[in-house]
């Protein structure tokens, strides 16, 4: 089965310039909206797909610019004999060094023996392709793949659509998982349902190994088309073509009239008893259609979960259930840079793959804040929530997402944090200073291009926050402490964290008279966060402290507070 060994894409769309080197399996395209995954997958629709033309407009060159051609290059490996032959394209075969990612133009010992080809658009919109050789182009020869074999590399594309897939049409999957086929001439002359009666029965002997395969897949994706499908002829087609000889189920309903989720999950596992015939899948946002549990069975029909990949797919997901599914090795992160686009694996290490199962939204965004605990990400939370009620602007609507590195030590917040400063996301470390992290950590991440914003010296957000508020919020604050734990349980905290030196009659007088001393804010931030039972040490807590009582009176709090929250504001606008 050839696969796609390199990619390179030159003014195509939004992409400048693209140099990746994708991966023999499932290659998923995440990251911020607008990087130009799609265009990655339509590319190489573009240049390996069965077509003697193609549909370019001015839109279609980056930034308008006609007079810079659309150069679309795909260097293919693990040929077959036929493409390997010396006759057909022996001046055209290069060598490739994987392990280096270097394609030489002459093929030698040591090296996978490759062909590159090119699809070039220029100012006057008409595609050419051929094969790329440097030997070749001294010589003055030039050349394409031949028809047959443009057909057999061409990708399968898993759209909304299926009609080409679920019909026997020239390309489609139908036609890659059996080499029979049916003879329509004699039933085609009938007219009407007479017609789609005797072409069903005539249909059903010649494909009748197709139509066995569809019947096991969709039974093993649960996709009901009845006990036993039918080819029959189309009600719906308009000319009598290879479309024509569609899947219907057994009571005649075109299969085409599934659900999209089912058309798509079907055509997926179609795709893959006709793996050995395919050069690569395409599937532009994956989840389309599909419940959660549907997309983990679609993946697994690409063979996301086997060793030896049966086939190479490329798709793009913006959704969550589909970075769980999947392997840090098969998840890529997309990004545009002014001159230049890049394609960055995840990985393969135990900080990253728990990273994409705990917090798979983060890979979606491109700035991602660290907080140390779920304390912090509750005050955000609670933070973003006040904002939207005054009409302001939101850390989320900024592309911010919030990850929760667990609590801790802050070198554990920087070691998730390096996980998404690694695949060139901006990020933010929000922590507590009671403990200090290792200056050497820090430090490397600040050289990375991070930013971090801690409390005051020796502080936690519980100590920063009773410090920070008008007294009239702290009465409010212990009254959500009770209203959550009860009195009995704050008293106890409170005299305790006090050493018996203050007490709950105590700081609700100070509170209620305006005269909290900064002794009395420090055993509150003291009693609040005690081990194993802090007041609001759960996202929902803090989020209601902060949404209710802290930031709608965000003008009566401290200055140095207020600041702190503003430089994370400034940093997400920048």
């Amino acid at each position: 089965m050839t696969k796609i060994r390199k990619i390179e894409i030159r003014n195509f769309r939004g992409i400048h310039e693209l140099d990746w080197f994708p991966s023999a399996g499932i290659n998923c395209l995440i990251g911020p909206g607008d990087t130009g995954k799609s265009t990655v997958l339509d590319a190489i629709d573009l240049c390996l797909g069965a077509r003697r033309n193609i549909s370019i407009a001015d839109s279609d060159f980056y930034n308008l610019d006609v007079e810079k051609p659309i150069s679309i290059t795909l260097t293919l490996g693990s040929l077959d004999s036929e493409l390997l032959n010396i006759d057909a394209y022996g001046i055209f075969l290069r060598g490739m060094d994987s392990t280096m990612g270097v394609v030489e133009d002459e093929p030698r010992r040591g090296l996978e023996t490759v062909l590159s080809v090119n699809l070039t658009v220029r100012s006057d919109l008409e595609p050419a392709w051929a094969l790329q050789s440097n030997r070749a182009t001294k010589q003055g020869l030039e050349r394409s793949l031949s028809w047959k074999d443009r057909q057999k590399l061409s990708p399968t594309r898993i759209g909304a659509l299926a009609e080409q897939n679920l019909a026997w049409q020239r390309g489609s999957v139908l036609h890659r998982i059996s080499d029979e086929r049916a003879d329509a001439s004699t039933a085609l002359v009938k007219a009407g349902r007479d017609a789609r009666r005797v072409f069903g029965t005539e249909a059903d002997q010649h494909l009748s190994g197709a139509l066995e395969t569809v019947k096991t897949t969709a039974n093993e994706l649960g996709i009901p088309v009845g006990a036993a499908p039918h080819a029959m002829l189309d009600a719906h087609s308009v000319s009598f073509n290879g479309g024509t000889i569609a899947l219907h189920d057994h009571g005649g309903i075109p299969l085409r009239a599934l659900g999209v989720g089912s058309t798509r999950l079907l055509v997926a596992g179609l795709q893959r008893k006709a793996a050995a015939s395919t050069t690569a899948v395409l599937a532009d946002e994956l989840e389309y259609g599909l419940e959660p549990h549907r997309i983990g069975h679609f993946l697994l029909s690409l063979g996301c979960k086997e060793t030896t990949p049966p086939l190479q797919a490329f798709v793009t997901s913006h959704s969550p259930v589909v970075l769980r599914e999947l392997s840090g090795t098969q998840l890529f992160v997309m990004r545009r840079f002014p001159a230049v686009h890049t394609i960055q694996s995840v990985g393969a290490g135990n900080e990253a793959q728990s990273t994409i199962r705990l917090y798979p939204e983060a890979f979606l965004a491109p700035r991602v804040i660290v907080c140390e605990g779920a304390s912090e990400v509750g005050l955000l939370r609670g933070l973003d929530q006040f904002c939207a009620l005054k009409g302001w602007p939101t850390l989320a609507s900024r592309g911010v997402a919030l990850v929760d590195s667990g609590g801790g030590t802050p070198d554990k917040a920087y070691g998730r944090a390096e996980v998404f400063q690694n695949l060139g996301y901006r990020v933010l470390v929000l922590r507590d200073d009671d403990v200090a992290p290792t200056p050497a950590v820090e430090q490397a991440f600040l050289q990375r291009s991070g930013t971090f914003v801690a409390w005051r010296s020796g502080r936690t957000l519980e100590d920063e926050l009773f410090a920070s508020v008008s007294a009239s919020c702290v009465a409010k604050m212990l009254a959500y402490a009770i209203e959550l734990h009860g009195q009995e349980l704050i008293e106890a905290h409170l005299t305790a964290a006090s050493s018996n030196s203050s007490s709950y009659a105590v700081v609700t007088f100070q509170a209620a008279t305006d005269g909290l001393t900064p002794e009395s804010r420090a055993i509150l931030g003291k009693a609040s966060r005690t081990k194993k039972a802090g007041w609001f040490k759960s996202i929902s807590w803090m989020e209601a402290v902060a949404r209710d009582i802290v930031f709608p009176s965000w003008e009566s709090l401290d200055a140095v507070f207020w600041n702190q929250m503003l430089t994370v504001n400034s940093w997400a606008n920048a």
